[in-house]
């Protein structure tokens, strides 16, 4: 008679399966729910947090990510720098409203020239133009 928490027959031990792969994540939810429990940010941590937060920062990072591909694609490089992720973060509204307070170290800034700084185009019916009285 197995008890309980004990297996029927000694050789026919379950291989364990990660929370990850549980719940078809790549990012680590076991490490992620000792960062809760360890962080302190509540007494008690359900079991549904750290995946539901792990399936969050996959999804954000998959996002910048593709988008940073983008731009490299744009730049012809094949390597994602920290310019690339600038470009690619604060391009897309919603990105950088997120991280609006976020520096990325050598990211350099958004090409931009003020308005008032191109010269003034010429408009075609102009009055200072010469015409014959």
């Amino acid at each position: 008679m197995a008890g309980r928490g004990k297996s029927l027959a000694a050789g026919t031990a379950k291989k364990s399966t990660s929370r990850s792969s549980k719940a078809g994540l790549q990012f680590p939810v076991g490490g992620i729910a000792r960062f809760l429990k360890t962080g302190k940010y509540a007494e008690r941590v359900g079991g549904g947090a750290p995946v539901y937060l792990a399936a969050v920062l996959e999804y954000l990072v998959t996002e910048v990510l593709e988008l940073a591909g983008n731009a490299a694609r744009d730049n012809k490089k094949t390597r994602i720098v920290p310019r690339h992720i600038q470009l690619a973060v604060r391009n897309n509204e919603e990105l950088s409203k997120l991280l609006v307070s976020v520096t990325i170290t050598n990211g350099g800034v958004l090409p931009n020239i003020h308005n008032m700084l191109l010269p003034k185009k010429a408009s075609i019916g102009s009055k200072s133009s010469p015409i014959d009285d």
